[in-house]
């Protein structure tokens, strides 16, 4: 009697030769993820000086409405919307959405640096936002389908997007850039025929201004390599032949998909919410560093002393009048807070290089994810909650000025920054990897969509709050706000590493290639 033959097992696509085309197509999709942090991470650069030149000053009930606000309206926003960019991804094509949400947050932060009041600043912010939640969805969607061939999709999905992290080093050097010209550079002005937006104060900071107006830069070599993108092979075959099923969000709850769809989003909000509420509260936690505070105020000090001796009671820092005192306290942990924030960024990208690196040698996507997940379960919770009670020794410094970023302190709190960035920032590439396996063609923008801008745009965002809000109870342990900060992102980063790393249990292994 003879056996029945096993079905076939489809054949791997072989890689693709890397053609002049394929070459433009990385680096337009890297300077898209490189500047989608950029955008991000704007905001706290530019925050306090755009809302204090339109009268809204720190400490004030107004300061803190407007700052929440400005934080989380985009990333609200920006979720649902980005959810209905996941559905025209499917529905419209790749390239085309890529293309216009690329110019949405270009043009949208041109425009901010124009912004006469808090309420348009909102206005393009959002919209900004807008842009990026949709850019990351076209994006993953199209490069996985250009590279068929598995290893090679891994690689360029990994690589691709690593240039994120760069991108919060370029915005710190671009904020540091406009801050040293200012001086130098022509006043940002609202033009005649747009009087009625208002005008700019001509004793306005325009450091701020040309920070955001920088995010234009990214819609440039788009514009002039656009003509020659070509469109996903696979979305486009199935449109011309007429069987490009229509996208719908309901079936990414069908039962062979439920499962995913749900877990993905768990899993993406924890991956943010790590991000969000430990990592990005380093500015309210550095200050509580009281020996580097002093160290960085006697530098800064220093750098300034040629002007202040002029002033008598300029001799020494200690002779400060209480004002000016104050001011190089607030330059030394802003300073301080940038610095760290570049170690956090070089941490990440070398998580994201890592995780690039060694995709390819993991068959199950679960052992992947948790080379990652399981040291950060165990670390970055006892990094935060240790942060302010460690002794702090510096082992050197790496001076970085011809990047343009300043120099990088090594330290044990500069170290576990570095840590916690890699093994966090690092999870966010996995999810570019796994996603565009885990559903059908015509529902892989939506599917990537829901879980990116609903899981981690709209709920893993607001651990933040949820951080802001654990640092003010009693129960939370500090004689400081810093030290509850601290606390508090430990408490929140052990809660969403914990469920992230349960639910990770759950994450089903992709059946291979999926098309319809």
């Amino acid at each position: 009697m003879m056996s029945t033959p096993a079905a076939a097992t489809p054949a791997v696509p072989e890689p693709v030769k890397l053609t002049t085309t394929h070459w433009l197509i990385l680096i337009i999709a890297s300077i898209g993820f490189a500047f989608d942090i950029y955008e991000l991470l704007m905001l706290p650069l530019v925050l306090r000086p755009s809302l204090t030149e339109f009268g809204i000053l720190p400490g004030t009930p107004e300061y803190a409405q407007w700052r929440g606000m400005l934080f989380y309206v985009p990333a609200f926003v920006g979720g649902i919307l980005g959810l209905l960019g996941g559905y025209l991804t499917d529905l419209l094509g790749r390239r085309r959405v890529l293309t216009w949400s690329i110019l949405l947050y270009a043009f949208s932060a041109f425009a901010a640096g124009f912004s006469t009041n808090e309420w348009m600043l909102l206005l393009f912010r959002t919209t900004t936002f807008v842009g990026v939640c949709v850019e990351f969805v076209a994006a993953v969607a199209w490069l996985a389908e250009l590279f068929p061939n598995p290893h090679q999709r891994e690689k360029v999905l990994g690589y691709t997007q690593a240039f994120s992290s760069i991108g919060g080093l370029l915005v710190a050097s671009a904020n540091s850039l406009a801050v040293g010209l200012e001086s130098t550079l022509p006043a940002v002005a609202i033009p005649e025929f747009l009087g009625f937006l208002g005008s700019i104060s001509g004793t306005s900071s325009h450091a701020w201004r040309y920070t955001l107006m920088s995010g234009l830069i990214p819609a440039i070599p788009l514009l002039i390599i656009r003509p020659f993108l070509p469109e996903s092979p696979a979305w486009a075959k199935k449109k011309a032949e007429g069987t490009l099923r229509r996208p719908s969000l309901l079936d990414l709850f069908a039962p062979e998909l439920r499962r995913t769809t749900i877990v993905t989003m768990v899993m993406f909000a924890c991956a943010y919410g790590a991000a969000f509420g430990a990592i990005q509260q380093l500015p309210d936690i550095v200050p509580g560093l009281k020996a580097d505070v002093a160290e960085y105020k006697e530098k800064i000090f220093k750098g300034q002393q040629a002007k202040l001796a002029e002033d008598k009671r300029a001799k020494s820092m200690d002779a400060l009048p209480e004002k000016a005192q104050d001011n190089l306290t607030k330059q030394a942990t802003q300073k301080i807070a940038s610095d760290y924030t570049k170690v956090q960024e070089i941490g990440g990208l070398v998580g994201r290089f890592l995780l690039a690196a060694i995709a390819v040698y993991f068959v199950s996507r679960r052992n992947l994810l948790r080379v990652f997940q399981l040291p950060g379960l165990f670390l970055t919770p006892l990094i935060f909650w240790f942060f302010l009670d460690v002794e702090n020794t510096q082992f050197f410094s790496i001076p970085l000025d011809f990047l343009g970023i300043g120099s990088l302190p090594i330290t044990v709190c500069s170290l576990g920054i570095f840590i916690a960035g890699l093994f966090t920032v690092a999870q966010f590439s996995f999810w570019g990897n796994y996603l565009p396996t885990a559903y059908p063609v015509h529902l892989r923008g939506s599917g990537e969509s829901f879980a990116a801008n609903i899981g981690g745009r709209l709920i893993g965002t607001s651990f933040a709050w949820v951080t802001s809000q654990l640092a003010v109870l009693p129960f939370i342990p500090g004689d400081s706000p810093p030290a509850r900060f601290a606390a508090a992102s430990a408490v929140v980063a052990l809660f969403v590493y914990l469920v992230g790393s349960i639910a990770c249990c759950f994450l089903p292994e992709p059946k291979g290639e999926m098309t319809d």
